[in-house]
């Protein structure tokens, strides 16, 4: 018996074409550039609808506050609280009437007959909300003196920020402020504390003139010299005021 050869067939198996990869590839890269272009979208958009996107990745399917409308007109509006964390919704509130006080600050300046007004309105958020205040000065006043009788050009003023607080729900507060000078005109019993309420009533007088509600004053307040912007100098012109507050809304 003779030794043969064992031969071995070696089946070659054709390999698919070196094309997989590539597709691999350019699927990432589609969805790097959809994604650069979705954070591109956001950026262009106003606070509101990021923080409707910022709440739609926490919470995609609604289920803390049922939803959330992304696109403007969507009766899910996005400016509602996105959540009943009460640190959440103030910081909402916040953000929303330091906005409205920029845009009442740009609305005013905008117009060349308010530009007179710019240096004398003072915004600031404060723990009870946004407040507006008409600081008097030697250049302008804002009453005749010794009067509540408000000047034409003030009560401009006024009406034009009540068309912009019109756009908010919050309720109003109206404040008077006085210098320290004694308030004496002849009449008995007439104070700076009557003064000052008179003219916060003066300015709610003229806010209603807007599209501002009325429903929305909520309250008027006179505090004489009680609480000066300068107290080391009580009977200087810029403690003669009236204040504008924006209340913060209360969570439901």
């Amino acid at each position: 018996m003779s030794d043969s050869p064992i031969i071995i067939k070696k089946i070659k198996k054709h390999e698919g074409h070196h094309g997989g990869a590539w597709k691999v590839a350019y699927a990432d890269f589609v969805t790097a550039m959809m994604a650069l272009f979705i954070v591109l979208w956001v950026l262009g958009q106003d606070q509101s609808t990021k923080e409707a996107v910022a709440h739609y990745f926490k919470d995609p399917l609604g289920i803390s506050d049922k939803g959330k409308g992304l696109m403007p007109g969507n009766t899910q509006t996005p400016d509602k609280p996105m959540a009943n964390n009460p640190q959440v919704f103030q910081e909402l509130e916040i953000e929303k009437l330091k906005s409205m006080g920029d845009k009442i600050i740009a609305e005013l300046a905008s117009d060349s007959s308010f530009g007179f007004m710019i240096d004398k309105i003072k915004v600031e958020i404060t723990k009870e909300g946004l407040r507006i205040e008409m600081v008097e000065g030697a250049g302008e006043v804002f009453f005749q003196v010794g009067t509540a009788v408000l000047n034409n050009k003030a009560k401009d003023v006024i009406i034009k920020i009540g068309d912009q607080l019109a756009k908010l729900p919050n309720n109003i507060v109206l404040e008077g402020h006085t210098d320290s000078r004694p308030f004496n005109n002849g009449r008995a019993g007439y104070t700076n504390f009557e003064l000052s309420s008179d003219r916060a009533n003066a300015a709610r007088s003229a806010l209603t003139q807007s599209r501002l509600k009325e429903s929305q004053i909520v309250e008027i307040r006179g505090y004489a010299d009680r609480r000066l912007r300068t107290p080391d100098d009580p009977f200087s012109l810029v403690n003669r005021r009236i204040s504008i507050i924006v209340k913060y809304l209360e969570q439901k």
